[in-house]
């Protein structure tokens, strides 16, 4: 097979008429010969840091649509399957990625409880760590959430990260707002990137400090802004991300829409496409081709370096897509799960209070992190309850794994005037998580999710609806197309009953991840991801 196109040479920086051959799935040859093809030929697209449980599909499905866009490999870090699962799931989604052409990557997820202050379904410890990472499926070491962990020296933290070293295995990080003297020992125990820094100050520090740093643009959490003016001096040391991205979003583009933006933005399409496409590659050792002779034929046909429109994606030299078209079929596959609650009475949301004050967990629009605030207690009949006039609501997170009490906390910025919104998709102990305007539409919601085993939903007076996701209560079986309609369908209802968010249901998924300061809600209680500990609800 030969391919002709303006060959891009992203590390001589050069563009030239030439040729790939492909023989056996590999390049046998690039030639410089004239021809009047317009388009042009460039490595893939390469997602450096993504969760793909957040996309709602399981590998496989994912893969038909990641290709369209010009991906051919991800960097994917499976905790949250595995934080429900353990590692039969990463199991489950290693070989369900094999039955496709895209190159999923996988790590073993390093946090399962992400922290002892939440009820998970799994846990992996150092010893588990030791075996996953003997495996050649296994890439890396995936993000280190405890930072706490290793800068008081944990054993348990320090003898997983000691496994990675131990087989030459890169070291991720997640750091949020660490600096100074904590980030340089963070980094010295040997994890090298962050896909969590939120200010360019943060960034260029941990860059400085020899860290590689992925800017990151996903549903939720969106760092393009805020980080990409270090990309023209630092190209050798940034990747792109998406982190989390929503089935809807993920039909509209991907890493793609990433190099349009920073092309756009004036950066020079060379380092642009060396963050995109090479440096993945490079840091985490992957087998995928980079335009060399004697490569996998992993490459990408687009129509111009501005739009990136992707005309073909090719794969060990297959066509996986083209012209909007994706060639990768569904495979089918064992639907897994782990689910152990009963239904929920409306009494077992009350929360018994005379206090004037109350502390609130301030969700802000496309960031993980939240404020800490005080607000006014509304209380009737001696129960905290809704106060839709501050944009003052109740939200609760309830044990997935087994019957407990469930926990109940006050957040404002999700702006509901009417019913209430739920999920089974809560970072990362996944548990179910909702927020509403009373106690009877929270129930409501909490009892629809229990129902279907898992899955988003919105409720009020006249209407439910419901996204079922049966695969471990955080993914779909069905296609991204299926999944993305039904998803948009509910965010737009959302929407309609008052939530300003731009991705209320991704800003929700985030309420519970305590490692992500400042307020957070787990199953056990109210969290200060500050001083990583217990707080009261009530202001005394």
């Amino acid at each position: 097979m030969i391919v002709q196109g303006n060959i891009v040479d992203i590390l001589n920086k050069r563009i030239f008429k030439g040729e790939v051959e492909v023989k056996n799935g590999k390049i046998f040859e690039v030639r410089e010969v004239d021809h009047n093809q317009e388009n042009f030929i460039l490595p893939g697209f390469i997602d450096a840091h993504i969760h793909i449980e957040s996309s709602m599909l399981v590998p496989s499905e994912f893969a038909k649509i990641a290709v369209k866009h010009g991906t051919v490999a991800t960097v994917s870090d499976p905790h949250e399957i595995a934080n429900v699962l353990g590692v039969k799931g990463v199991d489950f989604m290693i070989e369900n990625g094999k039955k496709v052409p895209l190159k999923f990557n996988f790590g073993a997820p390093s946090c399962v409880p992400a922290t002892s202050f939440e009820s998970a379904g799994a846990i992996i410890n150092a010893d588990d760590i030791k075996l996953m990472m003997e495996n050649p499926d296994i890439k890396y070491l995936a993000e280190m959430m405890n930072y706490p962990g290793v800068l008081f020296d944990d054993e348990e933290v320090l003898a997983k990260i000691q496994h990675a070293k131990n087989n030459n295995k890169p070291i991720d990080g997640h750091a949020p707002g660490l600096r100074g003297d904590d980030a340089t020992k963070y980094i010295s125990a040997g994890i090298s990137t962050d896909h969590e820094c939120f200010t360019y100050d943060e960034a260029l520090e941990k860059l400085q400090k020899g860290m590689k740093v992925i800017i990151r643009e996903g549903s939720a959490a969106k760092n393009f802004e805020a980080l990409i003016k270090l990309l023209p001096e630092h190209f050798e040391n940034i990747m792109f991300c998406s982190d989390d991205k929503h089935p809807d979003d993920l039909l509209l583009g991907h890493i793609n829409q990433l190099c349009e933006r920073a092309v756009a933005k004036g950066v020079d399409v060379f380092k642009v496409l060396q963050a995109a496409c090479v440096n993945p590659v490079k840091h985490y050792n992957l087998d995928v081709g980079l335009l060399n002779k004697e490569d996998d034929a992993d490459f990408i046909l687009v129509d111009s370096l501005k739009n990136f429109n992707v005309l073909e994606t090719y794969i060990n030299g297959e066509l996986v897509a083209k012209d909007g078209a994706s060639f990768v079929k569904s495979v089918p596959f064992e639907v897994l799960n782990n689910f152990d609650t009963d239904k929920k009475k409306i009494e077992d949301f009350r929360f018994e209070s005379s206090s004037e004050k109350i502390r609130v967990i301030e969700a802000l629009d496309g960031e993980l992190v939240t404020n800490q605030i005080e607000a006014d207690a509304l209380i009737v009949d001696g129960n905290l309850v809704s106060n839709t006039t501050s944009d003052i609501l109740k939200m609760t997170v309830v044990n997935r794994y087994k019957n407990d009490v469930p926990a109940i906390a006050f957040i404002k910025n999700f702006g509901l005037k009417e019913g209430a919104i739920a999920s089974s998709v809560g970072h990362d102990s996944h548990n179910i998580i909702a927020v509403g305007v009373s106690d009877e539409a929270i129930c409501k919601a909490v009892n629809l999710i229990i129902e279907n085993r898992g899955g988003v939903c919105a409720v009020n007076t006249s209407e439910e609806k419901i996204v079922s996701l049966p695969v471990a209560g955080i993914m779909s079986d069905l296609s991204a197309e299926e999944i993305g309609k039904s998803y948009a369908e509910l965010d737009k209802m959302a929407k309609q009953m008052g939530s300003k968010l731009r991705a209320p249901y991704m800003s929700l998924s985030f309420m519970a991840l305590l490692v992500i300061p400042s307020l957070k809600l787990s199953d056990k209680g109210l969290f200060d991801g500050n001083t990583f500990k217990f707080t009261s609800l009530e202001i005394n």
